[in-house]
């Protein structure tokens, strides 16, 4: 559904994208993840049109976006970070008014505005404005505005960002709705935990390039045999980084006031050594908990630094 070949995108003398590849495929969700500055919004913008190449190419449903704009785009839908909503439309007249410019007409057009307002649970609220909605009613129908013609691609960019619970998982369940019916996904998200239970493939990026790629299992192969060891307390950054220099097998995967996290080689194995080098560089410990490494802990051993940085 969506290839990208050895795309690099250039902006003067700066590089936000080089040599980037990926094939998504339909009936997957496709985690994009990096930290701020990464290359993932002239990724996506690249595959939404909005964004020249410099060189490589980019095809959505077989359609390449530079010589077929027009036909790539039929097949997108695209819910941006930032709400696309017309604030002096009800919630009904915005679906509308997308779904028209995708070339839905009459009655077709009324039952998908109609399904849809039921399936983001706006359907009471149908003739309110989104002025008048709160930041989790304004995100689900953001959403509800890029399916609303029934993509075939869908381009999803921080959909769940600062929404409450309870309209995060209804959101996360209309994405697995649309996987059901065959449609690829794109998903970027600064969550952790949503792209390891959603995202059936997954390509990390930093500083315009992909450092890995695979499945989670795959990706958690990286770390060979390793387990992450989380402690909280008071620790002194420089103190806890100086204990493990040099140390065989470990590595400190984040180091903050509160709480240290390492990777480890047999870590079950190697806990009092582990902790009396902590207690030795002069932290005060109160909690810790080992575990096999996550999506977070890959993403730091990866990037050296966490995804909002």
């Amino acid at each position: 559904m969506i290839v990208v070949n050895e795309l690099r995108k250039q902006f003067g003398q700066l590089v936000a994208a080089e040599d980037v590849s990926f094939t998504a495929k339909a009936g997957q969700i496709f985690g994009l993840l990096g930290p701020n500055g990464a290359g993932k919004s002239t990724t996506i913008n690249c595959i939404a049109g909005l964004l020249t190449p410099t060189s490589g190419t980019v095809s959505v449903k077989g359609h390449d976006v530079v010589s077929d704009p027009l036909g790539a785009r039929r097949t997108l839908g695209v819910v941006p970070q930032e709400l696309a909503l017309y604030e002096d439309l009800s919630a009904r007249e915005n679906l509308r008014f997308w779904g028209g410019a995708y070339g839905l007409r009459g009655q077709q057009l009324e039952e998908r505005v109609n399904t849809v307002l039921s399936q983001i649970g706006l359907q009471d609220r149908a003739g309110d404005k989104p002025e008048n909605y709160s930041g989790g009613m304004k995100r689900r129908l953001n959403f509800g505005c890029g399916i609303v013609h029934q993509p075939d691609v869908l381009l999803l960019d921080e959909p769940t960002v600062g929404v409450d619970p309870q309209s995060r998982e209804r959101l996360l369940e209309r994405v697995r709705d649309q996987v059901a019916r065959g449609a690829c996904v794109l998903y970027t998200t600064h969550y952790m935990e949503e792209a390891e239970a959603l995202c059936d493939q997954l390509v990390i990026m930093d500083h315009g390039k992909i450092i890995a790629s695979g499945t989670m299992d795959e990706l958690r192969e990286m770390m060979g045999e390793r387990d992450v060891l989380r402690v909280s307390g008071r620790f002194d950054g420089q103190a806890v980084r100086k204990a493990f220099d040099g140390m065989a097998g470990v590595e400190v995967l984040q180091v903050d006031a509160d709480v240290v996290q390492l990777s480890a080689e047999t870590a079950t194995r190697r806990l009092p050594e582990l902790l009396g080098a902590l207690a030795e560089s002069g932290a005060d410990i109160q909690e810790t908990t080992l575990a096999r490494p996550n999506l977070e802990s890959l993403f730091l051993l990866l990037t050296g630094k966490a995804l909002r940085e």
